[in-house]
């Protein structure tokens, strides 16, 4: 499949967009910015005349983040515009309401992470090199590895439950 192309007015427009995220945007790529679970997302990313809040390539997964805007006007409209657009290049585009990010973003965070995953099940794509088998030698003849424990004083303390249906597909 064939990249859309991205004029030049739509990547200037995503770099100014991304030094200006709104607050629930930047909680959310707080916890996305880290390629949890090894897949990798990409803020205020560039699509053709569009630009995509969040999108992760690998499970051709576009994330909207949607304030109360998206609900005025003609944006509902050019919304729905964009996301046929997408879905003809077989990208699906979820969006959150902006106050259900603001409420949990661990919990959107981990929506997120479970609506990619389901993706890359759907394409057969194999799952990033993070969580396959391991196959290096020390590894396989048996050398020790962290243990459970260790890792989870790492993640921030806790995991979030299912998000509660907040995130929509289109």
């Amino acid at each position: 499949m064939i990249r859309p192309a991205k004029p030049g007015k739509t990547v200037r427009r995503a770099k100014a967009l991304r030094r200006a995220m709104s607050l629930p945007e930047v909680l959310l790529w707080r916890e996305l910015r880290a390629a949890p679970d090894g897949l990798r997302f990409r803020k205020q990313h560039p699509a053709g005349d569009y630009i995509i809040d969040f999108f992760c390539a690998r499970a051709n997964l576009a994330i909207e983040i949607d304030g109360l805007a998206h609900d005025m006007g003609d944006r509902p409209l050019r919304d729905s515009a964009r996301d046929a657009w997408l879905g003809e290049r077989r990208i699906e585009t979820v969006r959150f309401a902006a106050a259900d990010v603001l409420r949990d973003p661990n919990a959107a965070a981990t929506a997120v992470l479970a609506l990619a995953k389901r993706r890359l099940e759907e394409f057969g794509k194999a799952p990033p090199s993070a969580l396959r088998a391991a196959t290096s030698p020390s590894q396989v003849d048996g050398e020790k590895h962290a243990t459970a424990s260790s890792a989870s004083t790492c993640d921030g303390g806790g995991s979030a439950s299912a998000y509660g249906g907040a995130g929509t597909t289109s």
